[in-house]
């Protein structure tokens, strides 16, 4: 374990690095393009403000970290199942991207070819996971420590665990450095995780995702100069969601992804809520625009939200602890 600490601290400052180094020069080039960010015209009117700032910038995220997983991580077959499918989700989120900005259609992908590509993601990885690593089809349960095995059904509920992650990670990114902060937390509580189940070498891809993270925020914090795009939110969901079915916490993701799942329901709850009853419980979801609308500055709700987050963190590492899971 002792060797491992040393490569871990190594992974993140590596990836910090990695991240920042082109940044300088690949936020002029986007400028230049003019892959700028389009802002919602019936969302916060301060956003407006942030129109054609550049986006993608998740390039920058994916690169540190399929970079420090290659040289820290390389001989891990599990480091890089996770590095390939935060791969497959960034690349569905680029091709969003680029049809937004880039191809000038608004809504990006249509709904049918973003789910079918995800869809399709998430049957090879868990294909992957129980045929090739043998991860079997059983899930644990936080705080009793049970294992509940759902047979064919696994499959199913992994796709499922990949899409919900992805999306809702997507629906995070809405204010500057507000996602970036978030998966930050995340990261290291699975970080945590891989290590107390020995899975080493993922432990570093989860410091390449926490150390990339912090590398961009250095960019993206307010005022952001980059945007990451559906390129990097697709990305980041993917890379967590694989790294909790390696190490086999699938459901630890609502506990440690909590702000993800906050962000996800309140705005699923504005849809049902206003197909139902023409009525709008918040002022704008996702939440974090509601907080906005109420008068709160834009540093103030990432902070605070950042500030949860670790909360979850911490909550997700003992709740893991405590259950008492074998290691595999």
């Amino acid at each position: 374990m002792q060797e491992y600490t040393i490569v871990i601290i190594i992974a993140v400052l590596l990836a910090v690095i990695i991240c920042i180094i082109p940044a300088p020069f690949m936020i002029p080039y986007l400028t230049h393009l003019k892959i700028g960010q389009n802002i919602r015209e019936d969302g916060p009117q301060r956003h407006l403000v942030k129109a054609g700032t550049p986006t993608m910038g998740g390039i920058l995220i994916i690169t540190a970290v399929m970079l420090t997983t290659f040289i820290m991580a390389g001989s891990s077959e599990e480091a890089l199942a996770a590095v390939l499918v935060m791969l497959a989700f960034g690349g569905i989120g680029f091709w969003d991207d680029y049809v937004k900005v880039v191809l000038k259609r608004s809504l990006g992908l249509r709904a049918r070819e973003k789910i079918g590509l995800q869809l399709l993601a998430g049957l090879l990885f868990g294909l992957l996971l129980v045929f090739y690593f043998g991860r079997g089809t059983a899930i644990v349960i936080p705080f009793t420590g049970q294992e509940l095995d759902l047979g064919v059904l696994y499959i199913p509920f992994i796709i499922f665990v990949l899409i919900a992650t992805a999306n809702s990670v997507n629906l995070t990114d809405g204010l500057d450095g507000l996602a970036s902060g978030v998966t930050i937390f995340s990261a290291v509580a699975f970080g945590f995780i891989a290590v107390m189940t020995e899975h080493y070498l993922l432990a570093v891809f989860c410091a390449a995702l926490a150390g990339a993270c912090a590398g961009f925020l250095v960019f993206n914090r307010y005022p952001a100069r980059v945007f990451m795009g559906d390129t990097g939110s697709m990305a980041l969901g993917g890379a967590l969601a694989a790294v909790a079915a390696l190490t086999g916490t699938e459901i630890f993701l609502i506990i440690i992804g909590g702000i993800f799942v906050i962000e996800a329901l309140s705005d699923i709850l504005q849809v049902i809520s206003f197909q139902a009853t023409r009525k709008r419980i918040f002022l704008m979801a996702p939440i974090h625009h509601h907080f906005e609308l109420k008068g709160w500055a834009e540093t103030k709700v990432v902070k605070c939200f950042w500030f949860i987050a670790f909360l979850f963190m911490i909550t997700g590492i003992l709740t893991f602890y405590f259950t008492g899971m074998e290691v595999h």
